[in-house]
């Protein structure tokens, strides 16, 4: 079996919450990642739910899954002996997360100077709230605020009048990690081809945003005159709202009840739509109409709307993916978070390591090797498990 891609990379990572997500991508790509702890512990292990009993103890899900693969080495950050400790740490290491408040580490005495002292070629990435600069840089805050502020989630209204934070999932949170990674690569890539540190920061707001770059980028578009930015031929070039706030109207690119469960329709293409009104022998549909060319929904058709509804309703979301597979249209179930595990097409693609190893059921990077694996990742560290282990190692060295 061929060496993990990060097998020879070192990260000291210093991150609470959400932000630890960051290192737990580079351990699932075979990086030793070592977590920097107070004498306290994080108290990630014991946020949000749902929270899983052991033989180690409790535990969040959220402590299992982002610092799964870690080492938990506790340091005294505000003791001169723990400094120096860092200190020689940072010098054994390729890379130094920070996800503390913006300028912990300048707080601490490891400013970008002191860093690049310690290990000319060192990537450091700092991942916060809101970053390092701007008005909010200093607020508190959490992963729903991210997406608050960019605008991908919005409140909903109950019926006693009360505002709701909706079911959905979390941007910011999730991408910025990603998006820390990637750039963490791009970074060691050039550190170790020309000896270039690099000092970075990203904001989990961010991502968010950058994430939704398409609703964004359509909204400034608008912003230009009539004539310079229309909408799509199909539309007769009216401007759509931007995003899915566009498809409301949408009748051939639509989701529809079938016999057990929903379908999402996509039949924008003519080819797509001629396919399936053939595939049921309901060529009259097509005939009158036929739609144009590419991006053509149909939009406000309620007398086809009403049609399709019927004619969805006839058959199980099974059986229509066979029907789009037979005719080669655009059919896709429509799945919750909780029904998406029992889902063929997700049994193939993911892979999950058992309890018994990671003290919950968890999902793997969902990347196909050829001749190769990812190495599996060891469970989330007690606190100060590593301890002794780096500390012996790092006095050895000297």
């Amino acid at each position: 079996m061929p060496e993990a891609f990060l097998a020879d990379v070192r990260v000291i990572d210093i991150s609470m919450l959400g932000p630890g997500a960051l290192g737990g991508h580079l351990v699932d790509f075979g990086a030793e990642v070592i977590k920097v702890e107070s004498p306290s512990g994080e108290y990630i292990r014991s946020m949000t739910w749902p929270i899983i009993h052991d033989d180690h103890g409790s535990n969040s899900l959220l402590h299992l899954h982002v610092n799964r693969g870690k080492k938990s080495l506790v340091l005294d950050l505000k003791s001169d002996e723990g400094r120096d400790a860092l200190g020689e740490l940072i010098r054994s290491a390729d890379v130094v997360i920070e996800g503390m408040r913006p300028g912990f580490l300048d707080k601490i005495g490891f400013g970008p100077a002191r860093l690049k002292e310690l290990k000319p070629d060192i990537v450091v990435c700092s991942l916060s709230g809101y970053g390092a600069t701007g008005p909010y840089r200093n607020l508190p805050s959490h992963g729903v605020a991210y997406d608050a502020w960019s605008g991908v989630v919005q409140p909903v209204v109950d019926d006693d009048g009360f505002c709701r934070i909706p079911p959905q999932a979390n941007v910011g949170i999730t991408a910025g990690p990603a998006f820390a990674a990637m750039a963490i690569l791009a970074a060691l890539i050039r550190a170790r081809s020309t000896g270039e540190p690099a000092i970075m920061e990203i904001a989990q707001s961010d991502a968010s945003a950058y994430f939704d770059w398409y609703r964004i980028e359509t909204e400034r578009a608008y912003q230009r005159s009539a004539d310079e930015v229309t909408g799509n031929a199909s539309d007769d070039g009216e401007r759509r709202a931007a995003g899915l706030a566009g498809m409301w109207e949408g009748v051939r690119y639509q989701f529809y009840a079938s016999a057990d469960g929903h379908v999402l329709f996509m039949a924008s293409e003519k080819m797509f739509w001629e396919n399936f009104c053939r595939g049921i022998a309901r060529m009259d549909l097509f005939e009158r109409w036929p739609g144009s060319t590419y991006a053509d929904h149909a939009r406000g058709n309620t007398e086809l709307h009403g049609q399709l509804r019927e004619i969805f309703a006839t058959k199980t979301t099974a059986a229509w993916l066979a029907f789009a597979d037979e005719h080669n249209t655009t059919i896709a179930p429509v799945n919750t978070s909780a029904s998406v595990i029992d889902d063929p097409q997700f049994n193939d693609r993911f892979d999950w390591v058992g309890a018994g190893s990671l003290g919950a059921d968890q999902l793997l990077v969902p990347l196909k090797l050829a001749g190769e694996s990812l190495p599996i990742p060891g469970r989330a560290p007690d606190l100060g498990q590593h301890t002794d282990e780096i500390l012996d190692a790092l006095t050895q060295d000297r």
